[in-house]
């Protein structure tokens, strides 16, 4: 990972847009600028050296996953003393200003700062500064979505072959996550979602002790993470024939529909029109309100993240861009259909990382 490179451009937008310095506090963007993976940590991009102020719990795993990125640690043991140490090195930079992410600094914290961190010191809200960088991936990041989308594969081709034998909607997660790790992921990239029958009208369903029967059409919505980067991938699968001519209907039209919207994807490609070639096909087949979400989202360090594949997206896309493809029809009281990749945008269109067959 390049991360001092990461860091370089960072300040080379800071110094564009005439911003003193930043003060990282989204730990997702913490790991995307320097590697470190704690549970907490702030990050100072000054404008001569950058600093990770961690507490004790820390010291040694910071020292070791910042080491190439060029960044100071320093470490504070308690509440006050985190406080006295981060006022210290922005008043050693000589720094009026400081600026906050906003989306990641609440109105408590944004109190806490002015009042106790960095008194005197002007505080400035910004947005967004570190998720534009991170909407590109560079051949690290994919390599790394790539290996979770084949720990995913993997799973679901082992896992499947159980069906037949009626296991829950809870037996066949829990299976899936303990695959993914089986075959080199970290963990599930989200929570496994598993829908069989009725439930499988409802997108976001849990799991339930509901056993799976003949007859289901079954939504499986997991991913893996390695290194910290997710995949994301959908399947309906089919115990034996599905009885009901709509749902046998739907399962066709949701897969012409994602068809349209992986053909329409490349660079250059307004998001939204991502979304319209995928619903244009559900619309036509009188589904129109059955599709309920938007098409897709970004996927890396968080499994939603920009740019968002949606009818009101004003994001275009990038070739680099790593998103999700995702139409679905939901038919409450009888089951629904989703099918889902994660693709790598390109200059000529995309390519998959999620390779599961998508038969049923």
């Amino acid at each position: 990972m390049d991360h001092a490179g990461r860091l370089g451009r960072l300040r080379d937008r800071l110094e564009r847009d005439g911003l003193p310095a930043l003060a990282v506090t989204s730990l997702t963007n913490v790991r995307y600028l320097s590697g470190f993976a704690g549970s907490a940590g702030i990050l100072f991009v000054l404008p001569s050296r950058n600093v990770l102020l961690t507490d004790g719990r820390y010291a040694t795993q910071a020292a070791e996953q910042t080491a190439g990125a060029g960044v100071v640690v320093e470490v504070g043991l308690s509440a006050e003393e985190r406080a006295r140490v981060a006022g210290s090195v922005v008043g050693a930079a000589g720094l009026g200003a400081l600026c906050l992410e906003s989306e990641h600094v609440s109105w408590a914290r944004q109190l806490d700062f002015a009042a106790t961190w960095f008194p005197g010191v002007d505080l400035v809200a910004t947005t967004g500064l570190v998720e534009e960088l991170r909407r590109v991936k560079d051949d690290a990041e994919l390599a790394r979505i790539g290996l979770a989308a084949g720990a995913a594969d993997a799973a679901l081709a082992e896992v499947a072959r159980s069906l037949e034998g009626g296991p829950s909607e809870a037996e066949l997660a829990t299976a899936l996550d303990a695959a993914m790790r089986a075959h080199g992921a970290d963990g599930p990239g989200f929570e496994t979602i598993v829908a069989a029958g009725p439930a499988a009208a409802m997108p976001h369903h849990r799991p339930t002790p509901r056993r799976i029967a003949a007859g289901d059409a079954v939504v499986v919505d997991f991913g893996a993470e390695v290194d910290g980067y997710r995949s994301d991938m959908t399947r309906t699968l089919v115990v034996g024939e599905v009885a009901d001519p709509e749902l046998r209907r739907a399962l066709a039209v949701v897969a012409e529909s994602q068809a349209a919207g992986v053909a329409a994807v490349a660079d250059g490609v307004d998001a939204s029109e991502v979304d319209r070639a995928c619903r244009e096909v559900i619309s036509t087949a009188g589904w129109a309100e059955r599709f309920v979400h938007g098409t897709g989202h970004g996927v890396g360090l968080d499994i939603h993240e920009a740019p968002s594949v949606a009818a009101g997206s004003t994001d275009m896309l990038r070739a680099g861009q790593v998103v999700t493809v995702e139409p679905g029809v939901y038919l409450p009281g009888v089951g629904g259909v989703r099918i889902e990749d994660t693709v790598v945008v390109t200059a000529a269109g995309c390519y998959p990382l999620t390779l599961a067959p998508k038969d049923h």
